[in-house]
Protein backbone atom coordinates (compact mmCIF):
# COMPACT_ATOMS: atom_id res chain seq x y z
CA UNK A 1 0.00 0.00 0.00
CA UNK A 2 2.58 2.49 0.87
CA UNK A 3 4.60 1.66 -2.31
CA UNK A 4 0.87 2.16 -4.26
CA UNK A 5 0.93 5.78 -2.25
CA UNK A 6 4.25 6.48 -3.12
CA UNK A 7 4.05 5.88 -6.78
CA UNK A 8 0.59 7.43 -7.62
CA UNK A 9 0.81 9.93 -4.71
CA UNK A 10 1.15 12.82 -7.22
CA UNK A 11 -1.22 11.78 -9.49
CA UNK A 12 -3.76 11.41 -7.45
CA UNK A 13 -2.96 14.74 -5.33
CA UNK A 14 -3.69 16.52 -8.80
CA UNK A 15 -6.74 14.78 -9.07
CA UNK A 16 -8.11 15.20 -6.16
CA UNK A 17 -7.07 19.44 -6.25
CA UNK A 18 -9.21 19.12 -9.86
CA UNK A 19 -11.90 18.26 -8.27
CA UNK A 20 -11.86 20.60 -5.27
CA UNK A 21 -11.30 23.41 -7.93
CA UNK A 22 -14.06 22.18 -9.96
CA UNK A 23 -16.57 21.44 -6.71
CA UNK A 24 -15.65 25.43 -5.85
CA UNK A 25 -16.37 26.67 -9.18
CA UNK A 26 -19.21 24.45 -9.94
CA UNK A 27 -20.54 26.62 -6.51
CA UNK A 28 -19.79 29.52 -7.34
CA UNK A 29 -21.72 29.21 -10.65
CA UNK A 30 -24.86 28.61 -9.15
CA UNK A 31 -24.47 31.22 -6.29
CA UNK A 32 -23.79 33.57 -9.44
CA UNK A 33 -26.88 32.02 -11.77
CA UNK A 34 -29.15 32.75 -8.61
CA UNK A 35 -28.03 35.89 -7.55
CA UNK A 36 -27.26 37.80 -11.20
CA UNK A 37 -28.72 35.53 -14.00
CA UNK A 38 -31.79 37.11 -15.11
CA UNK A 39 -34.64 34.59 -16.27
CA UNK A 40 -36.26 35.44 -19.09
CA UNK A 41 -39.54 33.45 -21.10
CA UNK A 42 -38.94 33.31 -24.93
CA UNK A 43 -39.71 36.29 -26.51
CA UNK A 44 -36.74 37.94 -24.17
CA UNK A 45 -39.25 39.48 -21.13
CA UNK A 46 -38.17 38.92 -17.47
CA UNK A 47 -40.14 36.62 -15.38
CA UNK A 48 -41.24 36.49 -11.85
CA UNK A 49 -40.03 33.25 -10.69
CA UNK A 50 -38.05 31.60 -7.85
CA UNK A 51 -34.92 30.88 -7.99
CA UNK A 52 -33.81 29.06 -5.39
CA UNK A 53 -35.77 28.02 -1.83
CA UNK A 54 -34.71 25.70 0.96
CA UNK A 55 -36.73 24.55 3.76
CA UNK A 56 -35.43 22.98 6.82
CA UNK A 57 -36.41 21.76 10.65
CA UNK A 58 -35.76 24.27 13.85
CA UNK A 59 -36.26 23.98 17.23
CA UNK A 60 -36.77 27.53 17.84
CA UNK A 61 -40.12 28.75 19.59
CA UNK A 62 -41.24 31.75 18.73
CA UNK A 63 -42.60 33.67 21.71
CA UNK A 64 -42.94 37.29 20.40
CA UNK A 65 -43.43 39.35 17.15
CA UNK A 66 -42.73 43.09 17.38
CA UNK A 67 -44.98 45.16 14.07
CA UNK A 68 -44.24 48.87 13.67
CA UNK A 69 -43.61 51.29 10.96
CA UNK A 70 -40.77 53.08 10.31
CA UNK A 71 -39.55 56.56 8.02
CA UNK A 72 -36.29 55.60 6.88
CA UNK A 73 -34.27 58.74 4.93
CA UNK A 74 -31.21 58.77 2.16
CA UNK A 75 -28.96 61.08 0.49
CA UNK A 76 -27.18 60.82 -2.91
CA UNK A 77 -24.88 63.15 -3.90
CA UNK A 78 -23.17 63.41 -7.24
CA UNK A 79 -21.87 65.61 -10.44
CA UNK A 80 -18.87 66.68 -7.94
CA UNK A 81 -21.36 68.20 -5.10
CA UNK A 82 -23.78 69.91 -7.80
CA UNK A 83 -26.90 67.55 -7.95
CA UNK A 84 -27.37 66.15 -4.38
CA UNK A 85 -31.24 64.16 -4.01
CA UNK A 86 -32.89 63.20 -1.21
CA UNK A 87 -35.84 60.29 -0.36
CA UNK A 88 -37.85 59.76 3.01
CA UNK A 89 -39.54 56.51 2.85
CA UNK A 90 -42.46 55.02 5.15
CA UNK A 91 -42.89 51.77 5.19
CA UNK A 92 -44.12 48.79 7.97
CA UNK A 93 -42.22 46.45 9.69
CA UNK A 94 -41.87 43.34 11.76
CA UNK A 95 -39.61 41.33 13.82
CA UNK A 96 -39.87 38.02 15.45
CA UNK A 97 -38.37 36.48 18.55
CA UNK A 98 -37.12 33.07 19.40
CA UNK A 99 -35.83 30.71 21.78
CA UNK A 100 -33.68 27.97 20.91
CA UNK A 101 -35.03 25.35 22.68
CA UNK A 102 -32.21 22.82 22.01
CA UNK A 103 -29.66 24.73 23.91
CA UNK A 104 -31.70 23.26 26.65
CA UNK A 105 -30.20 20.04 28.95
CA UNK A 106 -31.15 18.43 31.99
CA UNK A 107 -28.66 20.26 33.99
CA UNK A 108 -30.70 23.67 32.78
CA UNK A 109 -34.16 22.14 34.62
CA UNK A 110 -34.00 21.84 38.20
CA UNK A 111 -36.99 20.35 40.70
CA UNK A 112 -37.79 22.19 43.77
CA UNK A 113 -40.02 19.03 45.50
CA UNK A 114 -40.29 21.46 48.55
CA UNK A 115 -42.26 24.21 47.15
CA UNK A 116 -43.18 22.16 43.95
CA UNK A 117 -41.05 24.22 41.57
CA UNK A 118 -39.50 23.77 38.24
CA UNK A 119 -36.98 26.15 37.63
CA UNK A 120 -36.12 26.51 33.39
CA UNK A 121 -32.35 28.39 32.95
CA UNK A 122 -33.58 28.93 29.04
CA UNK A 123 -31.74 30.49 26.56
CA UNK A 124 -31.62 34.25 26.05
CA UNK A 125 -34.61 35.16 23.77
CA UNK A 126 -33.06 36.35 20.41
CA UNK A 127 -34.94 38.91 17.83
CA UNK A 128 -34.95 37.43 14.48
CA UNK A 129 -33.74 39.59 11.13
CA UNK A 130 -36.12 42.08 10.77
CA UNK A 131 -38.64 42.03 7.93
CA UNK A 132 -39.19 45.41 5.99
CA UNK A 133 -41.83 45.10 4.17
CA UNK A 134 -41.07 47.54 0.88
CA UNK A 135 -44.18 46.22 -0.79
CA UNK A 136 -46.37 48.20 1.68
CA UNK A 137 -44.48 51.06 1.40
CA UNK A 138 -47.19 54.26 2.17
CA UNK A 139 -44.67 57.05 1.46
CA UNK A 140 -42.07 57.46 -1.01
CA UNK A 141 -40.67 60.93 -1.40
CA UNK A 142 -37.70 61.62 -3.59
CA UNK A 143 -35.97 65.43 -3.89
CA UNK A 144 -33.81 67.26 -5.84
CA UNK A 145 -32.99 69.03 -8.89
CA UNK A 146 -32.16 65.83 -10.97
CA UNK A 147 -32.43 62.92 -10.24
CA UNK A 148 -30.60 60.27 -12.09
CA UNK A 149 -31.64 56.40 -12.60
CA UNK A 150 -28.67 55.56 -10.79
CA UNK A 151 -29.46 57.90 -8.02
CA UNK A 152 -32.83 57.01 -7.39
CA UNK A 153 -31.29 53.27 -7.14
CA UNK A 154 -29.22 54.11 -4.75
CA UNK A 155 -31.50 56.25 -2.98
CA UNK A 156 -33.46 52.94 -2.74
CA UNK A 157 -30.88 51.00 -1.44
CA UNK A 158 -29.63 53.36 1.37
CA UNK A 159 -33.38 54.05 2.19
CA UNK A 160 -33.87 50.57 2.77
CA UNK A 161 -30.40 49.36 4.49
CA UNK A 162 -30.91 52.28 6.66
CA UNK A 163 -34.67 51.06 7.84
CA UNK A 164 -33.25 47.66 8.32
CA UNK A 165 -30.31 48.52 10.67
CA UNK A 166 -32.75 51.15 12.52
CA UNK A 167 -35.65 48.45 13.30
CA UNK A 168 -33.02 46.10 14.58
CA UNK A 169 -31.36 48.20 16.64
CA UNK A 170 -34.91 48.83 17.80
CA UNK A 171 -36.02 45.33 18.37
CA UNK A 172 -32.55 44.50 20.36
CA UNK A 173 -32.84 47.72 22.70
CA UNK A 174 -33.08 46.94 26.59
CA UNK A 175 -37.08 47.82 26.46
CA UNK A 176 -37.89 45.19 23.85
CA UNK A 177 -36.03 42.12 24.84
CA UNK A 178 -37.08 42.51 28.24
CA UNK A 179 -40.66 42.61 27.04
CA UNK A 180 -39.79 39.64 24.42
CA UNK A 181 -38.76 37.59 27.66
CA UNK A 182 -41.86 38.26 29.70
CA UNK A 183 -43.70 36.38 26.63
CA UNK A 184 -40.41 34.02 26.80
CA UNK A 185 -41.24 33.07 29.89
CA UNK A 186 -44.89 32.45 29.49
CA UNK A 187 -44.37 30.69 26.41
CA UNK A 188 -41.70 28.30 28.11
CA UNK A 189 -43.80 28.23 31.40
CA UNK A 190 -46.95 27.08 28.85
CA UNK A 191 -44.40 24.30 27.42
CA UNK A 192 -43.02 22.65 30.57
CA UNK A 193 -46.16 22.91 32.38
CA UNK A 194 -47.95 20.33 30.24
CA UNK A 195 -46.34 17.45 30.91
CA UNK A 196 -45.82 18.17 34.49
CA UNK A 197 -49.33 18.14 34.81
CA UNK A 198 -49.38 14.25 33.14
CA UNK A 199 -47.20 13.65 35.74
CA UNK A 200 -49.72 14.76 38.00
CA UNK A 201 -47.85 17.77 39.08
CA UNK A 202 -50.54 20.18 37.49
CA UNK A 203 -50.48 22.76 40.42
CA UNK A 204 -46.78 22.68 39.90
CA UNK A 205 -45.00 26.45 39.48
CA UNK A 206 -42.78 26.96 36.67
CA UNK A 207 -40.23 29.87 37.14
CA UNK A 208 -37.90 30.95 33.99
CA UNK A 209 -35.01 32.61 34.11
CA UNK A 210 -32.62 34.17 31.10
CA UNK A 211 -28.95 34.79 31.39
CA UNK A 212 -28.99 38.44 32.34
CA UNK A 213 -30.99 37.20 35.13
CA UNK A 214 -28.95 35.01 36.22
CA UNK A 215 -25.16 37.06 36.07
CA UNK A 216 -25.84 37.78 39.95
CA UNK A 217 -27.89 35.54 40.96
CA UNK A 218 -28.16 33.87 44.68
CA UNK A 219 -29.05 30.41 44.04
CA UNK A 220 -29.75 30.15 47.84
CA UNK A 221 -32.95 32.00 47.36
CA UNK A 222 -34.75 28.38 46.00
CA UNK A 223 -33.91 25.04 47.37
CA UNK A 224 -33.35 23.23 44.47
CA UNK A 225 -32.04 20.11 45.50
CA UNK A 226 -33.09 17.46 42.79
CA UNK A 227 -32.61 17.54 38.74
CA UNK A 228 -35.57 16.94 36.99
CA UNK A 229 -34.07 13.87 35.05
CA UNK A 230 -34.11 12.37 38.56
CA UNK A 231 -37.90 13.66 39.10
CA UNK A 232 -38.63 12.05 35.61
CA UNK A 233 -36.95 8.93 36.91
CA UNK A 234 -39.28 8.57 39.37
CA UNK A 235 -42.25 9.23 37.71
CA UNK A 236 -42.12 6.71 35.18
Amino acid sequence: MADVLKRYGAPIAVALLILIVGAAMLVGWHRYNRDYVVTVEDDGSAVTKIIAEKIGGTSDLRVSRLNGTIQSTAQDVRGFGWLKSDQVVKMPYSVDYFIDLSGLSPSDLEWDEKARTLIVNAPDVKPDTPNVDEARRTLVKTSGLFVTREAGEALSRKASAHAQARAEASARSPERMAQAREYGRSAIAKVMGAPLAAMGFGDARVIVTFPPERKNNNRDQWDVTTPINQVLEKHR
